[in-house]
């Protein structure tokens, strides 16, 4: 069978997709990708250069009378024409929108050819642009059953939200993981964690935790972001607090055996690799994220025991250490947050999406 796989834009997005790719072709199948032209979307895929892939000129949809709408609707329809004509060359049997704003045209090219077309929402709320993609669907697959409720006109399924395939193998131990990042292989760690390009609103807070969390036994792994990955570096070495910074990790099965737990954006896709990690976290949402749904999907761990919340409004370098050392002091409550984090999400999610692309043979 052939597939295509709408998953650009951010690695929310792609990663989930890729970890659906990854089964489809493991089974035999054709897959294309279609991703955004952000420079996230090729770094992520430099893994995996036999991948087929296409970018369209997508932009984010913006409101009703904004005037980045002339350019929003330009570039739909040049990623319309974009993927009418690589229909028209190669139908694919099914086609997957993995969310965000790269979805919009092969769903919508796809609905217009009889196409069968599926939508994942991964979030506990979905944004405009699914909420309009799912009009053109036949099922939505949902990442948590919270969201069904947002899709009152169209069928879904609860799947969860894929994971992809190198997360799952060839994983080191504890110890080796930590020696790989230069990190002391018995020391607690810590991961900090803001998504594929970093978090400024989580880098500022922890810089001006450090100095608080100096006198403990802790050392961290920061994902900075380019940008910042200088100025935290050096808020670690002044505070005296051991850290491996980064400004982008593409081998996370590196990273997360490392740590203890995490402080971290509530992404769908993030939340999903705690999970499976079993990661207790203190989860700092997104303030600007669409219908404020990074603050809904953290609930969903909160009230499972597995994570705190810290809204980034208010929240200081006093409160985040404070935080974080009481879990640090309690081991007995890590392990209860890493049992309640680790059922939170099937495990098998990637495999359930594919199982529904292809039901469409039957």
């Amino acid at each position: 069978m052939k597939f295509a796989i709408a998953c650009g834009g951010t690695g929310g997005h792609l990663f989930p997709g890729l970890a659906v790719a990854e089964v489809l072709r493991a089974r035999g199948h054709e897959v294309l990708l279609f991703i955004s032209e952000k420079e996230v979307d090729s770094r992520a895929l430099q893994n995996h250069p036999d991948l087929p892939r296409q970018k369209l000129p997508s932009i984010g949809l913006p409101a009703v009378f904004s005037p980045a709408l002339i350019a929003f609707l330009g570039r739909l329809r040049a990623s319309l024409k974009k993927c009418g004509q690589i229909y028209r060359d190669g139908r694919p049997d099914a086609v997957l929108g993995m969310g965000g704003f790269t979805s919009i045209a092969p769903l919508i090219a796809a609905w217009r050819r009889g196409i069968p077309a599926f939508l994942h929402e991964s979030n506990a709320i979905p944004g405009k642009a699914n909420r309009l993609a799912a009009r053109f669907c036949r099922t939505v697959l949902l990442g948590f059953g919270e969201c069904a409720r947002h899709f009152p006109k169209c069928p879904t399924l609860v799947t969860g939200t894929p994971i992809r395939r190198e997360l799952t193998e060839d994983v080191p131990g504890v110890r080796e993981a930590r020696r790989k990042l230069g990190l002391d292989a018995d020391r607690p760690t810590l991961l900090v964690m803001g998504g594929s390009q970093g978090a400024a609103g989580i880098n500022v807070l922890m810089t001006r935790a450090a100095p608080r969390l100096a006198a403990r036994e802790l050392q961290v792994i920061h994902l900075a972001g380019a940008r910042d990955e200088d100025v935290v570096r050096s808020a670690y070495e002044a505070a005296g607090v051991p850290a491996a910074v980064l400004p982008f990790c593409d081998r996370m099965q590196d990273v997360y055996p490392a740590a203890d737990f995490a402080l971290s954006r509530s992404g769908a896709a993030s939340l999903g690799e705690l999970s499976w990690f079993g990661l207790p976290s203190v989860l700092v949402p997104y303030p600007h994220a669409a219908e404020d749904h990074q603050t809904l999907n953290a609930q969903i761990f909160v009230r499972a025991g597995a994570a705190r919340v810290l809204p980034e409004k208010g929240a200081t370098g006093e409160g985040l250490a404070r935080a974080l050392a009481e879990l640090l002091d309690s081991p007995a409550t890590l392990a209860e947050m890493s049992a309640a984090a680790s059922v939170l999400i099937p495990r098998d999610a990637a495999a359930r999406v594919a199982d529904a692309l292809m039901e469409v043979r039957r």
